[in-house]
Formats: structure tokens, sequence, C-alpha cells
């Protein structure tokens, strides 16, 4: 899909197919132009020639039927991965990857391992969510949230990923709810500030993995540039302006993180009303391993008992490698 040679084709038609051609990728979502019997034949076929709608992709499923990864390749040969999670309260999520491969070299991270290698389009973060939803129309099924935390730093690409939010969120097309946006950011201040400017309600999500800069710094090396007290002045001032409650993602590490130390330093951070903490099992990457689900219930219960709203998340996807911080080309 190339939304830019799409407007080029149209700007030659009458407006109204211009918003004919949107309801068909974005409601009708159709998966070629053959398809799209409303418009001219001698249009379709240019279409199809100068804007395919086809999206080339192998897919994996989890043994427990809850997690669909996809493998994306792109106009260039590269090849990205997205994940849909299904939850039980009837949730369809899809994590959405920002970049081909990333830049940050987080220790636990899949992804890191790659090295960046360019920005995703806004075309091609869009595809990622209309090839599930495409897929979830056939079982009367649509999708309720898209969260950024797939490959890549969202923020690193900001311009794209707000573009694509634009496009996802418009009224007359897709029309998926500012809400049930995510963007997970290692703490890019910059992108921080800006999406506390903007005019829509998305959530912000922090991945801080640690309560301290030392350890965020060994774990992650962008803490070197962006540390812990500069990125949660830069969250309460998102939060003054924006009223919504910010996430923070706490992946437990054995014997790194995990600690009751840890728990007690975290705490002292994560005491305010909007702050949430959501506690992520590892998995595995390089050395690191999941803490074990006993030593994560004595994390959470001394977090609960300091006032800090604080869950544990379902891992999904294991076995297929689809799980946070696994998300790594597979070629």
């Amino acid at each position: 899909m190339n939304l830019f040679f799409l407007t080029k084709i149209l700007s030659e038609y009458p407006k109204y197919r211009r918003e004919q051609a949107k309801r068909l990728i974005f409601v009708d979502l159709i998966e070629g132009w053959d398809e799209a019997t409303t418009l001219p034949g001698e249009l379709r076929e240019e279409l199809n020639k100068e804007c395919p709608l086809d999206i080339n992709a192998e897919i994996f499923e989890s043994k427990d039927k809850k997690t669909l990864k996809v493998l994306i390749e792109l106009g260039d040969g590269q090849k990205i991965e997205t994940v849909l999670m299904r939850y039980e309260s009837e949730r369809n999520t899809v994590c959405v990857s920002s970049q081909v491969g990333c830049a940050l070299g987080c220790d636990f991270c899949a992804t890191g391992k790659l090295g960046f290698r360019r920005n995703l389009t806004v075309d091609e973060i869009a595809s990622q969510v209309l090839f599930f939803a495409r897929l979830l129309k056939k079982k009367d099924d649509k999708i309720t949230n898209v969260v950024f935390m797939g490959m890549g730093e969202p923020f690193l690409n900001y311009d794209n990923v707000l573009e694509s939010i634009k496009i996802l969120n418009d009224q007359k097309g897709f029309n998926l709810g500012a809400r049930h946006f995510s963007v997970s950011t290692v703490g890019i201040v910059e992108g921080i500030k800006k999406l506390a400017e903007e005019p829509f309600q998305i959530n912000l999500a922090i991945s801080l993995h640690a309560p301290g800069d030392e350890l965020r710094s060994k774990l992650m090396p962008v803490n070197k540039k962006y540390q812990i007290n500069e990125i949660l002045k830069l969250v309460d001032d998102y939060i003054k302006k924006t009223n919504r409650k910010v996430m923070f993602e706490y992946i437990m590490i054995d014997g790194v993180n995990d600690s009751a130390r840890h728990a007690r330093e975290l705490a002292k951070l994560m005491k305010k009303p909007l702050y949430f903490i959501n506690l992520i099992p590892c998995n595995p990457v390089g050395d690191f391993k999941a803490s074990p689900q006993a030593q994560i219930e004595k994390f959470k219960k001394i977090l609960k008992e300091r006032g800090v709203q604080v869950n544990q998340r379902y891992s999904f996807g294991q076995d297929i490698k689809a799980a946070c911080g696994q998300l790594a080309g597979r070629s």
C-alpha cells in the first residue's frame, strides 16, 4: 500500500473517488482493487498496478491460539514483525513495529541485537494494523487496541508514528478511538514533550526496567542520555497537561532487578496517583531469563503495600518468540 501514489492517482478524479478509496481500504478492508466494484474498471487497473494492496506476510500462531505473529516483507526486502494478542475480555490488541531494527541496544531485547536499519513509513506502520483487521473481519471480529511496543523506538520515528495514528483514528476511515492507542518509549524526552501537546488522548507508556540510574544504564545504554529523574519530571508535566494515567513497564529479570531492595526503591519512584506499573516476566534473550513467579509475587506485594498501582502482564506468544523483548527478524 502506498498512500502517496494513491493520492496522486486520485487527484485526477472527483473528490468523492478519494473518499470511496479510503472507505474501501480502511472500512471495507479490501485486499485488492479487483474487489472495488464501485470504482471504474480502468481506475481499478491503474490502482492494481501503481498502488497494490497486498501485504506479503508469513504467519506464526502460538499453541494456545491467543497470539499470532506475522513476519512482513517490505518493498525493499526488509522484514518486520507485528503481533496480534487475543484477550479473553474480547480485546484484540495489535503490537506494532515503528522501525526496522533498533539503535538503542537494550541488553534484554532481541530487536536491539539487529541494530538500526531504517524508520518505517506511515503506510508500513498502518499496513501492520490492516493485515490483522482483514484477518479478523473474516471471523466477524475487529481490532480493539493498537500498541507501539514492537520493533524500534516510536519517538525516534515520531512524525510517521503520529501520522499513522491520525489515519487509523480517522472517523471516516478505520475509526479506532485515540484512547485505544498506546505508545511505549524508553524515555525520549523530546517525544514525551511533543505528545503532551498533541490534541489526541493517546496513552503513554515508559519502559523503565530498573529503579536506579546505575542499573538502568547497564540494561539500557540510552539511560546515560535520558536519566530517570529527567524522564519522571517530563512524565509529571505530561500528566498535568493531559490528566492521563501513565504506564511504566518493568521487565522482571531473574537475579538482576527483582530483589526486595529493588522493589522498595521502585516504590519510592512510583507512588503517585496517575502512575501505574506493569510487571512483565522477562523472555529468554541471551543470558536473561524470567524471575520465578514466586519472586514476582513478592515484588508485587512490596509495591502494593507501599501504595503503588501494579499489575502483572500476561506473557503472550513465548513459543513463537512474539513476547516483549523478543521481536526480531527471523531472517
